[in-house]
């Protein structure tokens, strides 16, 4: 059995897809470029694909993950542009592996997101962005299926800094980028806990809702703050297989 890990996308309308739909529409990609899936056993079997912290439904992303698992080999980038032409525009497959190492899912311990604030001035960004940096906690309130949760946001936030909008924007209308950087913790602390946070703050709230769209998400580098690909070592992986073949073949006696 062979397993490919692949990244894709949210972006467009497309993020207004709620995981469910994904799976969906994920399914009958696989069904369309006739691939040739394992399944699970039982009375209802199913396509073997484990998915990774999927976005919250309205955030675009550039780095979701998933891991399906074969019966037959496959090269990873056929399949990727087999899966890619399968899917609708805005839910792009744009990287795929041989997964030739465990634990994809422990390696995701932290996401990168850019929080885009149409109508809100750089100063009053920066001002509420120091203000969260400098708070020793932000307690937030998330509503749930067992009621209303308070939090502490902070902790979870390694990185929170503002962006300079391009100077060739189309319109003069004010608009503040922010980059966040968040642990993958319990509970999950998302970019609208951020959010709230920051107008819990400094009473910063946008005159309409942000465009919210995560970068990466990967292994996070306590030292730099960075965040680390996630399919490297499985690309490094088969790196080493592939030039480890040859120098075999050439040690084998005639």
């Amino acid at each position: 059995m062979q397993r490919i890990r692949l990244r894709y996308t949210k972006r467009g309308r497309l993020r207004f897809t709620s995981h469910r739909d994904f799976q969906r529409a994920f399914e009958r990609a696989l069904r369309r470029a006739e691939v040739p899936m394992a399944y699970s056993a039982g009375f209802t079997p199913h396509p073997k694909v484990s998915y990774a912290n999927a976005a919250p439904t309205g955030t675009g992303s550039e780095a979701e993950y998933l891991e399906i698992a074969l019966t037959q080999a496959r090269d990873p980038e056929k399949l990727r542009l087999l899966l890619d032409e399968s899917l609708p525009a805005g839910l792009d497959v744009v990287d795929a592996v041989e997964a030739r190492t465990s634990g994809l899912a422990d390696r995701l311990t932290a996401s990168v997101w850019e929080l885009r604030l149409d109508g809100v001035h750089q100063a009053e960004a920066e001002s509420a962005v120091a203000a969260f940096n400098s708070a020793e906690a932000v307690e937030v309130q998330r509503t749930t299926k067992n009621g209303l949760r308070t939090f502490d946001a902070r902790p979870a936030v390694v990185q929170l800094e503002t962006h300079s909008e391009p100077a060739d924007r189309p319109t003069d209308q004010p608009c503040a980028i922010l980059r966040l950087v968040v642990r993958h913790v319990t509970p999950a602390v998302r970019p609208d806990d951020v959010l709230s946070g920051l107008r819990a703050v400094a009473d910063l709230a946008p005159p309409v809702p942000a465009a919210v769209t995560r970068l990466a998400q990967g292994l996070l580098d306590e030292e730099t703050g960075t965040v680390t690909d996630p399919l490297a070592p499985d690309r490094e992986a088969v790196e080493a297989h592939s030039t480890a073949e040859p120098t075999a073949a050439a040690k084998a006696p005639a």
